[in-house]
């Protein structure tokens, strides 16, 4: 158990859609990803591949939030 009273908090967004690489097949929001390559092929294979297939979000009618200190995941019916 953690001593956080987890004070800070920030929402996750459920709408942001999640993009699977076709070769290493890392997971990654799209506004994270911008209009870049995969970071992970980049990193690791140093290829630039944007070959992405866009996964469906699950509405699972939960709001999530990150503590900001200890990055616990809140949930909330």
């Amino acid at each position: 158990m953690t001593s956080c009273r987890h004070n800070r908090l920030s929402l996750i967004n459920q709408t942001d859609n999640k993009l699977r690489c076709r070769h290493c097949h890392l997971t990654i929001d799209e506004t994270e990803l911008g209009r870049g390559c995969c970071p992970e092929c980049l990193e690791v294979h140093g290829i630039r591949r944007r070959d992405f297939e866009t996964l469906e979000q699950e509405n699972d009618g939960k709001v999530r939030y990150r503590c900001d200190d200890c990055g616990a995941i809140i949930e909330i019916p």
